[in-house]
């Protein structure tokens, strides 16, 4: 198949609009934690406490994050919305204000836990769209349509940060929030205006159904990959810039991150450009044991060359398994559940990252960046085992009632 595949997917009616909203939105999402950063940092000179506040954020977003994607499958995207991200923006309001005014830590650190609490999730929410949207003959595109998510969340999650750094630096650091929570609201409420292609919200009935369909072991199979993806992300951040800074030449920890970066965007496009054959546990077990086994090379890797190959290797493997461990979700949990389970894979995302970020620090203090390397590595060979295990428990019987067509169970 042909790049035509994404061109033909945002050709069904309602989908373009949709997701570049969700996409304009998004890169203000990627803003964000950065800016905050920015903003503390140039008002109180201090690291720590800008790492304090952007902390209090980063766990709010985790734990209420899928709080408010419960609103949102229960009432709707277009109601719970709009009233959402006038709370995001008071809040950024209220951070702007403490932060100039040189409020207490505490009090800028709640400040910006409320950020993370209001600010919705929207690649899950158009994660729920294309679901809705691609169901019945349509379905057999769901993967591509979920390679399409994975590519737009990888460029804003490039565009983002360069973004608010620029403007951070340049001019005065509020201005870089100002632009972020202008990017979140503003796509935000386009998105919530494109009502055509919104989800249906279910009965009582089908909501308590939709509950319990988060418990089944399928759901918490995708938990627990993407937890593990989570801690490879961590330890690599923390595990990279100190390779840099050992070998005298801390700024080519970027080159090195955009290397693993591009890679990843390039097999991300590669992957949705056709319909791969297979039960998609079974490419997820193979493509997690591909992963696993990537990483190997960089417990041992002593120059920049070397990591740099490494790091494009393993950076090939990480779309697929975004990829399916979304095709997965879908099948897995009641649709009247989806935006919640979109949710709880980013939170488990972000507490593994964050849960790594720890580990490695003290690892690499230890033993050296290849510390840290061997976190990423066990990290990755538990998702391997938790995939093959997953792969093994479904072989020969589908997911549930509600699998989609186009999921192959054998």
């Amino acid at each position: 198949m042909s790049s035509a595949t994404y061109h033909t997917l945002l050709r069904t009616p309602g989908a373009a609009a949709f997701f570049l909203t969700a996409t304009a939105g998004r890169i203000g999402i990627a803003m964000t934690s950065l800016g905050i950063i920015w903003l503390v940092h140039g008002q109180t000179g201090s690291y720590a406490v800008a790492g304090l506040v952007t902390g209090g954020f980063a766990v709010a977003e985790a734990l209420v994050g899928p709080q408010l994607a419960r609103l949102i499958d229960r009432f709707g995207q277009t109601r719970v919305l709009p009233p959402a991200l006038l709370a995001h923006t008071t809040a950024v309001v209220s951070l702007l204000a403490l932060v100039e005014n040189g409020s207490p830590n505490w009090l800028m650190t709640a400040a910006g836990a409320l950020v993370g609490a209001t600010i919705p999730q929207l690649g899950a929410l158009s994660a729920a769209r294309w679901s809705a949207l691609l169901r019945g003959e349509r379905a057999a595109a769901l993967p591509t349509a979920f390679a399409l998510e994975s590519l737009s969340n990888g460029l804003c999650y490039l565009a983002g940060p360069a973004l608010v750094t620029a403007v951070g630096a340049s001019s005065n650091p509020a201005h870089g929030m100002v632009l972020a929570t202008t990017l979140v609201v503003g796509g935000g409420l386009a998105f919530a205006a494109q009502r055509r292609t919104a989800p249906a919200t279910a009965g009582a009935a089908e909501r308590k159904r939709a509950g319990r369909s988060l418990l089944r072991s399928g759901f918490a199979a995708q938990v627990g990959v993407n937890l593990t993806l989570g801690l490879y992300f961590g330890a690599m951040q923390v595990s990279v810039t100190a390779f840099a800074v050992e070998h005298g030449a801390a700024d080519t920890a970027a080159p090195l991150y955009a290397v693993s970066n591009c890679a990843s965007l390039l097999a991300g496009w590669l992957y949705g450009l056709r319909r791969w054959r297979g039960a998609p546990q079974v490419q997820l077990a193979l493509v997690t044991a591909g992963l696993a086994l990537s990483c190997l090379p960089l417990l041992a890797a002593d120059s920049f060359l070397g990591l740099g190959l490494a790091l494009a290797v393993t950076g090939l493997a990480v779309p697929p398994i975004l990829v399916l461990s979304s095709v997965l979700t879908a099948a897995s949990v009641n649709r009247a559940a989806l935006t919640q389970a979109f949710t709880w894979l980013n939170s488990a995302s972000a507490a593994g990252s964050a849960g790594a970020a720890a580990m490695s620090g003290r690892a690499v203090d230890a033993y050296g960046a290849h510390g840290g390397f061997a976190i990423a590595a066990a990290a990755t060979s538990a998702m391997a085992v938790l995939a093959a295990a997953h792969a093994r428990a479904a072989w020969g019987r589908p997911i549930n009632s509600e699998l989609p067509p186009h999921i192959p169970t054998r």
